[in-house]
């Protein structure tokens, strides 16, 4: 770690952006496991991430050379009501590390209070953090946009939630923590030259290619939305449900930001609810799509002022629709493994979530097994037929599938590679994250490291890991996430 040598951007836009801050270390800390990805993403060994100099940084007891610690100041919309002022409240931003793909920023999150914690105390858990460490590398091997994790570092200091705990550091990679909150909070004070500094300089480093437009600010808004459309699609083809999709946690990269409440769908419903804390379902399953449109319209009126009219503004956020449906579209074809365009394609889809919905099937289960159904017929269907209540809507449906699949000549052992590369066998479930924190709070690491080699390759059939593709045991089903961390 000491190797590194960092640069901040954000430090150079004016102070009023953040606040230059010491990090809060943990006492006498312990390695509890480091993503090899990750570390040699930014030339680093991971091997050495337990020797005391190297640990020292992860714990935010040491500094890489050119640090310039800062928390940033934020805003943002939570659960759609305006929260005012909120900003890095646990978090500092090291700085920026040169990779072969561009700049990557280092943030610690758990390092203490700072100006914006408000009555928090600036700690993140070891639950919580092993749970954002191992979701961000899972959903990183999915393909999904999201920011990174390079380490979770443990500490046996109490932290107070509903019970005592004990203190961690993850720490976050992404090319910029910016958020849409990070444009309302100028917008909302009437600060409008601060926003135009925000926004020059998120276009200068991160969208330059924009620079050219006839309106950038425009330009801007409407590549965010696209992005963000994008996002949520692959969010709802791989049945992630974020939890928390409140503006201050929409990155303007498009990338999935703050692993708080999330959860992967297991039985099918729509209208699942990840987080416990989320009452009135607001970020239900169903509803993500429609709460990220909210979003970028939350981020298309603090940029109205820079945009300049409300019908550039509109015409700005008018492609997440079809930018979505397109996204979706692509990656729910891949899933069923087709090749081909027919006009009653939708409503193949559209039968086979209907059927999900009625018969709740494991939803990650159910699409790895599909791919080893036969387009010649049902002799092979059993395990299929057997995650569905009603069968002969099972029946029904796949002959449906199977005459699609014939018309379009598919091969079976092809199609089962193409929908193996796409379906993956292993995610995050709720209950494996809970079997490794339990493990870990009695400090034996082995399942959080274990857990992450089989994430890292969710497509592979991985045969000695079988396990982790189960079902989820009847204990699971008690099992709650809430905003706490």
């Amino acid at each position: 770690m000491q190797t590194l040598q960092l640069t901040n951007s954000y430090a150079a836009l004016p102070a009023a952006f953040y606040t230059r801050l010491q990090p809060t270390g943990l006492s006498a800390p312990y390695l509890v496991a480091a993503s090899a990805g990750a570390a040699q993403a930014l030339g680093l060994d991971p091997a050495q991430f337990a020797e005391p100099d190297q640990l020292g940084v992860l714990a935010a007891n040491r500094l890489p050379p050119g640090s310039e610690p800062l928390a940033a100041v934020y805003s943002g919309h939570q659960f759609g009501i305006w929260a005012g002022q909120l900003g890095d409240g646990r978090a500092i931003l090291l700085g920026a590390a040169a990779t072969g793909d561009g700049p990557v920023e280092l943030q610690w999150k758990g390092s203490g209070r700072t100006p914006y914690s408000r009555m928090g105390d600036g700690r993140a858990v070891l639950r919580s953090s092993i749970r954002e460490f191992l979701c961000s590398e899972a959903m990183h091997a999915l393909g999904i946009p999201t920011t990174r994790a390079l380490s979770v570092a443990g500490s046996d200091q109490g932290v107070v939630r509903e019970s005592m705990e004990t203190a961690a550091i993850v720490i976050r990679l992404a090319p910029s923590f910016v958020r849409f909150g990070s444009f309302e909070h100028w917008f909302y004070r009437n600060e409008h030259e601060h926003l135009r500094t925000l926004a020059d300089y998120v276009i200068a480093q991160f969208y330059p290619e924009l620079a050219g437009s006839p309106n950038p600010y425009a330009a801007l808004l409407s590549e965010v939305t696209r992005r963000t459309a994008h996002l949520v699609a692959h969010w709802q083809a791989v049945g992630f449900m974020h939890g928390v999709l409140n503006t201050d946690n929409m990155s303007i990269l498009g990338l999935t930001l703050d692993y708080g409440p999330f959860g992967f769908m297991e039985a099918f419903d729509s209208q699942h609810i990840c987080n416990h804390t989320d009452q009135g379902g607001r970020y239900a399953y169903a509803n993500q799509p429609q709460v990220c449109h909210w979003n970028c319209n939350a981020l298309g009126q603090a940029l109205l002022s820079l945009i300049g009219s409300v019908e550039e503004t509109e015409q700005a956020l008018s492609g997440f629709q079809e930018a979505f449906a397109d996204k979706l579209d692509a990656l729910l074809r891949a899933k069923l493994g087709l090749t081909t365009r027919e006009d009653d394609d939708a409503g193949l889809v559209n039968a086979l979530f209907a059927m999900l919905q009625h018969n709740g099937p494991d939803y990650t289960r159910f699409f790895r097994q599909l791919g080893n159904l036969s387009s010649g017929g049902p002799d092979g269907d059993a395990a299929l037929r057997d995650m569905f209540l009603y069968r002969e809507e099972w029946d029904a449906w796949a002959e449906r599938y199977r005459s699609r699949l014939r018309r379009e000549g598919s091969v079976d052992a092809a199609r089962k590679r193409a929908m193996d590369a796409v379906n993956p066998k292993y995610v995050l479930r709720n209950y494996l994250a809970q079997v490794a924190i339990e493990k870990a709070q009695q400090k034996d690491f082995s399942e959080v490291r274990r857990l992450l080699t089989v994430l890292e390759r969710p497509f592979d059939e991985q045969p000695e890991h079988d396990r982790y593709a189960d079902l989820p045991p009847d204990w699971a089903a008690h099992l709650e996430v809430s905003c706490s961390s």
